[in-house]
């Protein structure tokens, strides 16, 4: 079983099911169209990567009665009257940015470098992002 390629989006589509199940397989598939290749990655696989790639870098200040949780370099913040609030909040702040990432921010010198955090908030549920955010394993 070796790396499958596909020179055209049509000649992928004839054979969706290989490339799914070779992405599957965590065997390199890729598609070329006009001057630029995809590559298919599984979702599970390519979100253990960016975990390891991405540890969490969130920092958590008490504070006024509350709870601030931050991750240094991104202008992403959440306030909470608990440490649980606080990371809930955080979690709708980092969907929230990985919009904004996706609607503009992607082309943006000090932004465009964050596309495997943003596929990590994508590939992840809010219990699996809250989890990442208090350093659990």
């Amino acid at each position: 079983m070796s790396a499958l390629h596909y020179d055209s989006y049509t000649e992928a589509r004839t054979h969706l099911k290989e490339l799914l199940d070779a992405a599957e397989q965590g065997r390199p598939a890729t598609v070329r169209r006009d001057a630029s290749t995809a590559m298919v990655v599984d979702a599970d696989r390519l979100r253990r990567f960016l975990l390891d790639s991405y540890p969490s870098r969130a920092q958590a200040v008490a504070e006024a009665g509350g709870w601030s949780v931050f991750i240094p370099g991104l202008p992403v913040a959440a306030d909470g009257a608990t440490f649980g609030e606080a990371v809930t909040e955080m979690v709708d702040a980092l969907r929230e940015y990985a919009d904004d990432w996706a609607d503009r921010l992607r082309n943006a010198p000090n932004h465009a470098g964050n596309w495997g955090l943003v596929h990590l908030i994508a590939l992840s549920s809010d219990d699996q992002l809250r989890e990442w955010l208090a350093g659990a394993p």
